[in-house]
């Protein structure tokens, strides 16, 4: 893998792409998945288990490596067609991320660590995603690209 990313989106969102074998990040939008290459490392965090709810889940809840192809658009119905990767959703337990703030290089000292979190997508190290990754007893998916 070249990089590694967290994207942010409600746990209800990411269950239905982990479901599908795709992901999508900021309501859709294609910019910044140009930004993900195949082969390429994905966690999903999410706030919610419902967006627009503060049920406080802060939580990753999926874990996988980028497929090969490139961005297509999906179809939700009402014209919203957003844009989307194919991903190998790992086999994974949801994780909790408190436990991991102390330990996480994106975290680590920072009080106000969940302000990143906002952007939607951002670049994660190697170690972050593979202590994630243990933390959530991620096993590789069969076919990662």
């Amino acid at each position: 893998m070249s990089a590694y990313w967290v994207a942010v989106a409600s746990a209800g969102h990411v269950r239905i792409g982990r479901q599908a074998g795709f992901m999508q990040v900021n309501h859709g939008k294609a910019p910044p998945l140009r930004r993900i290459k195949p082969g390429d490392g994905i966690v999903y965090y999410s706030p919610s288990t419902v967006l627009g709810e503060k049920d406080g889940l802060q939580s990753f809840t999926a874990i996988g490596t980028v497929r090969e192809g490139e961005i297509y658009q999906g179809e939700m119905g009402g014209g919203f067609k957003p844009a989307r990767r194919d991903v190998a959703w790992s086999d994974a337990e949801e994780a909790p991320i408190k436990p991991l703030l102390d330990r996480l290089d994106f975290t680590a000292g920072k009080p106000n660590w969940g302000y990143q979190l906002r952007f939607g997508l951002f670049e994660i190290s190697e170690h972050d995603f593979r202590l994630i990754g243990g933390t959530m007893g991620a096993k590789p998916a069969v076919s990662a690209i």
